[in-house]
């Protein structure tokens, strides 16, 4: 077979006219290519059903150390991870140790470590319990915990012994005030 020469062409962009930067009579000239978008069925975004079902039954509470903790609604089973104010303290996160699976812990016991390129710093429970999953994620991509660490970002998942151990934690705005 021969073969093809193939002449390249260079990419060529469309380039926007004058009027397209300026608002003349509260309308901006805008390129055809714009409209087209404008008049395209947008399909409905699809929700990931999470851990919780309402906001009033499954509260987070956070700790003095910067460690919050969501109760599933029959309150066996909490998620575990560090707030949004420890994670911007950290800067960027580069290596997070995981706690083992069935771990037994009290609450206040060191579960793991986070360490950033400023710092590291110890992950406490809440709650005393049994480890029942980690964030397997974490060990490959770290930096999850500075995009969501109250949400995809969580760490552990913890069967809780004393769920009455929770109601010695903050509510949310209780933990606004106190890192304010």
């Amino acid at each position: 077979m021969a073969a093809i020469a193939r002449r390249q062409m260079p990419l060529r962009l469309p380039t926007l006219p004058q009027s397209y930067h300026t608002v003349q009579r509260r309308c901006i000239a805008a390129p055809e290519w714009l409209s087209r978008v404008a008049r395209t069925p947008q399909l409905p975004l699809l929700q990931e059903r999470g851990f919780k079902s309402s906001a009033a039954l499954s509260e987070k509470k956070y700790t003095k150390e910067h460690e919050w903790i969501e109760l599933s609604d029959d309150k066996t089973h909490g998620t575990i991870g560090i707030t949004n104010y420890a994670a911007s303290a950290l800067g960027d996160v580069v290596y997070v140790e995981l706690p083992t699976l069935d771990l037994e812990v009290s609450a206040g016991d060191s579960i793991g470590a986070v360490e950033s390129v400023k710092s590291a710093s110890d992950i406490m429970t809440p709650v005393g319990g049994k480890i029942v999953a980690t964030n397997e994620k974490l060990e490959e991509k770290p930096g999850i915990i500075n995009k969501g660490p109250e949400g995809e970002g969580w760490i552990a998942r913890i069967h809780v012994g004393d769920a009455g151990e929770v109601e010695g934690l903050m509510g949310g705005e209780e933990y606004r005030k106190f890192t304010e």
